[in-house]
């Protein structure tokens, strides 16, 4: 179930949001206690089967947590704690990335026989936000096991921290530090109720009026064969660097204000990205929560920059290569992250310093460039259509294959105008308009605005059947 579902706005949230206003009335464990209900119930909609893996996740690392408060220092709390964190890399593992190591050892063979060899794995069904709560439980066991956190001795409170709807499938990768106290304690009023509904109506104009138009053309253009040309590839590639951006945005924008809704406060995941005169810069902006957990869970404890230049660039190596092949289960991803790591270890060598001495809208464009090409790897499917992609993009051929369908959604007029806003969505005029509209410094005025375009999105939402998210997946 996503947010700019049917199921999820007018049957899902309604009803929480009814349970949830009763229980209000009541203590703080029968409010947990509905919330925690009602995420069980917005899980198993879409992986019953896996509710008992996500279950088991919980009920294991809360067991490793206590144990841990438990054990003085030494080598077994230090047992306990591998063997926790061994639990949930092996989950990953085993249903994330089992199946592409049965098929690249069955690819392997092959070549090496001359005939065709099929895995000996069987198919695995990924559940549904694994990469997610698994990243967060795992900050949660790291934490108590290092004492910045105490360990939670209820276990329905620790699976509140974990299920909480919000946040479940798509992130942003919460931390307990940073809900710990208002898992316990929280007050909401009609002043916290209102800033989450606008951000939600925010984001999921943004998710249905921007993310899915841009969506769709960079979906014709990736599907066309080798010969597009570079026309068709650019648009492609824009469009989807478009995409991602603002239909993870506004899914963090949904998460957020539901969050706020239910008195829980998240912190931000992006924070314009696409205006970064670096790489380094980018990725301090990209998917903050993604970004801050591989740096304070593995690329601090490996070293950082504390151990000389050739370490740092080691640790660089490491920690993209995992954020790569944390996205999925295909070594295209692996390639996207290595890639970032070698643009991050030539600006930490040399390449920062020669673009200091640039104009700023020279490192933009290094920066856009840079990524384009990156999100080139993320989309395609294999590594064959990613070359054939960005040999399109660099071909000295204006218009190759001639699509019909993406050459009609281009000229369109409701096209033109979403690819119009959805740039100056990305630019620090609009974030700033946004945030003004959000502290709702045109009061009534913003408000209009904004229940306007989010009943329009409502009924973009019913009147398309076109409606992917990118993140759910992962």
């Amino acid at each position: 179930m996503v947010f700019s579902s049917p199921v999820f706005l007018f049957l899902f949230l309604p009803v929480t949001l009814a349970l949830y206003a009763v229980a209000s009335t009541q203590g703080i464990r029968v409010r947990n206690t509905v919330l925690l209900f009602c995420s069980i119930c917005f899980y198993a909609y879409g992986g019953v089967s896996y509710l008992g893996l996500l279950l088991l996740s919980v009920l294991v690392n809360w067991a490793a947590g206590l144990w841990l408060s438990r054990l003085e220092d030494g080598r077994g709390r230090r047992a306990v704690f591998l063997a926790g964190l061994a639990y949930n890399i092996g989950i990953l593992v085993i249903f994330k990335y089992l199946n592409l190591f049965g098929d690249t050892a069955a690819w392997i063979a092959g070549k090496l026989s001359g005939r065709a060899v099929e895995s000996i794995i069987p198919a695995i069904a990924l559940p549904i936000g694994i990469s997610f709560f698994t990243f967060q439980i795992m900050s949660y066991l790291i934490d108590v096991y290092k004492k910045t956190v105490p360990c939670q001795k209820n276990v329905a409170d620790l699976a509140l921290y974990v299920m909480l709807f919000p946040q479940l499938i798509a992130g942003p990768i919460v931390r307990y530090s940073d809900v710990e106290r208002e898992i316990g304690f929280r007050r909401t009023g009609l002043g916290d109720a209102y800033e989450g509904a606008f951000r939600f109506m925010v984001g999921f104009i943004k998710k249905i009026l921007l993310a899915n138009a841009m969506g769709k053309a960079a979906d014709l253009a990736f599907v066309l064969e080798p010969g597009r040309g570079a026309l068709y590839a650019w648009v492609g590639v824009i469009c989807y660097g478009l995409q991602i951006y603002l239909d993870f945005w506004a899914y963090s924008d949904m998460a957020i204000g539901l969050g706020r809704i239910f008195g829980f406060h998240f912190l931000e995941n992006f924070n314009d990205p696409y205006i970064s005169k670096s790489i380094s810069e980018f990725w301090r902006r990209w998917h903050i929560s993604l970004s801050t957990w591989f740096r304070d869970y593995v690329y601090i404890p490996l070293g950082g920059s504390r151990e000389g230049l050739w370490k740092n660039c080691r640790n660089y190596l490491v920690v993209f290569a995992l954020t790569g092949i944390w996205h999925g289960a295909s070594w295209n991803f692996l390639l996207w992250g290595l890639y970032f790591a070698a643009f991050l270890i030539l600006e930490k060598l040399w390449l920062r310093a020669m673009l200091e001495r640039l104009p700023a809208i020279l490192r933009h464009i290094y920066v856009l460039l840079v990524v384009g090409i990156g999100w080139v790897l993320f989309r395609a499917d294999t590594m064959a259509a990613a070359a054939g992609f960005l040999g399109d993009m660099f071909s000295l051929t204006l218009m190759g294959t001639h699509e019909r369908e993406l050459a009609e959604l281009l000229c369109g007029g409701k096209f033109l105008l979403q690819f119009a806003v959805s740039v100056l969505f990305c630019t620090p005029g609009f974030t700033r308009l946004h945030d003004s509209l959000e502290e709702r410094r045109l009061g009534g005025i913003g408000d209009g605005i904004v229940l306007l375009f989010f009943m329009l999105a409502v009924c973009e939402m019913m009147a398309s059947g076109y409606n992917p998210f990118i993140y759910f997946r992962f």
